[in-house]
């Protein structure tokens, strides 16, 4: 089953590959950065496993690091290239990935937005459009064997065995073993992880 999966996973990788070789070419004109979104947006439209063996031939050989082991529905967009996932991970359609990590053995629900941390945008100065401020980007971690319900957005460092209660907002670092809920997220009680 294993030479299968691995097969299966190369001749994705093959079929992709000439989305492969223009990102190449654009990684050398120094553009691989504000093209990788758009390239997520086509691969985000290939519906059923298919579509995740595609998504996954292509973000194996870009982003520093994606699990052939692996799933990544319908539907979900990546926004920065340094995003890494691990052996196991489950994300759920209509999600959008930020700046993150997501370790061995997470499931994202359906909508899951993960952001860049929560500094992205600065609005410190009223006279200066808001699109003008700038901002700062940050990695945001997922720790390994966490669950984040549907439609949950997060912000910041979530950390293993964790779950993430559906529609919850998470501002602020998330302790291990943790069971979070709510606008903003609270702790609510420890798993038995």
């Amino acid at each position: 089953m294993i030479k299968l999966k691995k097969l299966i996973s190369w001749l994705f990788s093959l079929l992709v590959s000439p989305l492969l070789f223009a990102f190449l070419i654009l990684k050398i004109a120094n553009k691989a950065d504000s093209a990788f979104p758009a390239f997520s947006q086509t691969l985000s439209l290939f519906p059923g496993k298919v579509g995740s063996y595609l998504r996954i031939g292509f973000y194996r050989y870009t982003m520093p690091h994606c699990s052939s082991n692996c799933m990544i529905s319908f539907g979900v967009l990546f926004s920065q290239l340094d995003t890494e996932i691990f052996d196991g991970v489950y994300i759920g359609p209509q999600s959008n990935i930020g700046s993150c990590v997501i370790e061995e053995n997470c499931l994202l629900g359906s909508a899951v937005h993960i952001l860049s941390g929560k500094r992205q945008h600065n609005y410190s100065n009223p006279n200066i459009p808001l699109k003008d401020q700038g901002g700062e980007f940050s990695k945001v971690t997922i720790g390994a064997n966490t669950w984040i319900g549907n439609g949950a957005i997060v912000m910041a460092n979530v950390g293993s065995n964790c779950v993430i209660a559906a529609g919850s907002v998470v501002t602020q670092d998330v302790a291990d073993n943790s069971i979070m809920a709510g606008n903003p997220a609270v702790f609510v009680k420890q798993t038995n992880g």
